[in-house]
């Protein structure tokens, strides 16, 4: 399996898959999933792409530290995938969490590498409730999630992808199986890195970045997203992204990636060659 070694003083093994050929696009996960997650888009976009979808720090098969979770290590290793692999002219698709490591990248390192970028269900502009962003979670819902997180993991993750995925008892958009096989890929993180990964995405204000990005951007957000709701993310994303297309899914939840997986490859494929 392929892994490559982050550059720093402290070497992180990150697993990648590296599929098809063509222009380069790079799959960023959501939390607290893998790469694994990308299966549908990864079945179709490598026969006309060159696919890369590597497993964030602490997730999936890549290595677990302790620590350093923020987003200025996340985009570094970002930064670390694409200079190992020589890449250039790359469509970045980051998914949730995974648009907060696209952001940061870009207004850290600049463009020059990258032609457009894809947000999906995604974290910008900024998640928490504060004086200056009232719309925001309140900081008690993450907190309420480190409790559970460290008493029953499991469990939380059990409810926490009923709600990604729009379950309730009225509605059942994916099957038992799906849940399952979500919930496995979740179980492969650590506490320790779950809980790292949860205080960035909440608590990091992506704002000045979303307004340094200067590529073409394609934000997909669906309407009925519970876990990062539209109106606070997405639709903001928009407004301070320039050059940003805006793609509303109508009854999508967070987790389109699998309830709106042929609508969405399309649009990528669609995006990605314009």
């Amino acid at each position: 399996m392929p892994y490559l070694k982050t550059q720093g003083e402290k070497p992180v093994e990150l697993f990648y898959q590296d599929l098809g050929k063509g222009k380069p696009v790079i799959f960023i996960h959501g939390w607290p999933s893998n790469s694994c997650m990308w299966e549908y888009q990864l079945g179709e976009l490598p026969k006309q792409f060159r696919c890369i979808a590597y497993d964030r720090r602490g997730f999936g098969k890549s290595e677990k530290p302790w620590e350093a979770y923020d987003y200025d290590t996340l985009a570094t290793d970002l930064k670390n995938i694409i200079d190992e692999l020589n890449l250039s002219d790359v469509t970045l698709v980051g998914f949730s969490m995974g648009g907060g490591e696209v952001v940061r990248y870009l207004s850290k390192f600049g463009s020059g590498k990258v032609s457009k970028i894809i947000l999906i269900s995604s974290v910008t502009p900024f998640m928490l409730k504060t004086n200056d962003n009232p719309d925001g979670v309140p900081k008690e819902v993450f907190d309420e999630f480190e409790k559970t997180i460290k008493t029953d993991r499991p469990a939380f993750l059990t409810n926490f992808g009923k709600q990604f995925f729009g379950v309730s008892l009225a509605n059942n958009p994916v099957s038992d199986e799906i849940l399952q096989w979500a919930h496995g890929l979740t179980l492969e993180a650590t506490q320790q890195s779950t809980l790292g990964c949860m205080k960035a995405f909440s608590e990091t204000d992506f704002r000045k970045d979303c307004e340094k990005v200067n590529v073409p951007t394609l934000i997909i957000h669906g309407d009925q997203d519970k876990t990062v709701p539209f109106e606070t993310s997405g639709k903001k994303a928009a407004e301070l992204i320039k050059n940003s297309v805006l793609k509303v899914y109508e009854g999508a939840p967070h987790g389109l990636f699998v309830t709106e997986k042929e609508k969405l490859n399309a649009d990528l494929i669609s995006f990605i060659k314009g």
